[in-house]
């Protein structure tokens, strides 16, 4: 009896981890019949768990939705890895979901064994929350795109690009990409024929989840990452420019504490394409580089490179040398 009830516990933790699995999927992890398996999901259904079963040679099981939450099955790190989560979700970064999350790990917190408790509240004793800049996700479009993804439905959205054009999207959704304070989609675009990635805060709310696709071949982990690096930094900042620095690129490399692509150049050269929202931050990062740089059809960070040359100019006064600063060249095109 011990041995069986350990068992559903298993079975019903699978179902919660996926969505939809065939009965010799379940038999092999569980290590038993596909027999076995039939008995066991007939008594969670007893027990009050809708288990949805679905006929033919690509048929499977289940969790279906019912009418009370079933009890979540979390492991150690599990259950500490969500505590630290709602304590994140708590601070913003998802709109209108601040007071759910609080309350949320409340419950959680209760509930933890004291070894658990002690870490997740050691955690928010010590960690320093910073304040994010960056535009909130409506929970509602983030959780469908999440869902989108897990069981590869088709997508239909509304998005505005980065220059404020509007267009009709049709995607097959693959991954949901946290970086830099932003949330990213990584679908393959179905009208462009080729993988693109979208900033969710710019996805109009999504109607429902299309039919099912059969998933493509995705590129590695590494390279989704580095693909959503690029966009982020092509269409994040409101300001960009192209850069040629007189260094190597293993130089540049090492000093940018962002990714960003760097192109190798003749003579021991490189350029760049760095962005902000602001020109004159922009012209302080491009300082931080120790080489010297030429600005390639940027105006904006050509002016406020001279502003800050002209600040540092009368900072010096009349204790610094005879000679002006050189100012930064500005390249035509």
């Amino acid at each position: 009896m011990l041995e069986t009830s350990a068992r559903l516990l298993r079975l019903l933790s699978l179902f919660q981890a996926r969505r939809d699995w065939t009965g010799g999927e379940l038999a092999e992890r569980l290590r038993v019949t596909t027999r076995t398996v039939r008995n066991d999901v007939e008594r969670l259904r007893e027990l009050g768990y809708p288990v949805e079963a679905r006929p033919g040679v690509a048929g499977g099981y289940r969790l279906g939705a019912g009418a009370a939450l079933p009890p979540l099955l979390l492991d150690d790190d599990e259950a500490v890895a969500v505590a630290l989560g709602l304590r994140v979700a708590a601070g913003g970064g998802i709109a209108g979901i601040e007071e759910t999350s609080l309350s949320a790990l409340a419950k959680l917190q209760r509930i933890l064994p004291a070894r658990l408790r002690h870490r997740v509240e050691s955690f928010g004793s010590h960690a320093l929350p910073v304040p994010a800049h960056a535009p909130a996700v409506d929970p509602e479009t983030l959780t469908t795109l999440a869902l989108a993804c897990r069981d590869h439905l088709a997508l239909r959205f509304d998005y505005e690009a980065h220059s404020g054009t509007p267009s009709r999207r049709a995607t097959e959704p693959y991954r949901l990409v946290h970086r830099r304070q932003r949330w990213y989609l990584f679908a393959w675009d179905l009208d462009r024929g080729d993988w693109r990635t979208f900033r969710a805060d710019r996805i109009r709310p999504p109607g429902p989840p299309g039919p099912r696709f059969a998933p493509r071949p995705t590129p590695p982990d590494a390279e989704i990452a580095s693909r959503v690096d690029s966009g982020a930094a092509r269409g994040t900042w409101r300001y960009t420019a192209r850069v040629v620095v007189d260094a190597p690129a293993e130089h540049v490399r090492a000093r940018i504490p962002t990714p960003i692509a760097v192109e190798e150049l003749a003579d021991g050269r490189c350029a760049i394409e760095p962005g902000s929202d602001d020109p004159e931050r922009l012209a302080l990062y491009l300082g931080m580089l120790d080489a010297d740089f030429e600005v390639v059809d940027a105006p904006e960070l050509v002016a406020a490179v001279e502003r800050i040359v002209a600040r540092y100019q009368r900072a010096i006064g009349s204790a610094g040398p005879s000679a002006p600063i050189r100012p930064v060249r500005a390249g035509g095109g």
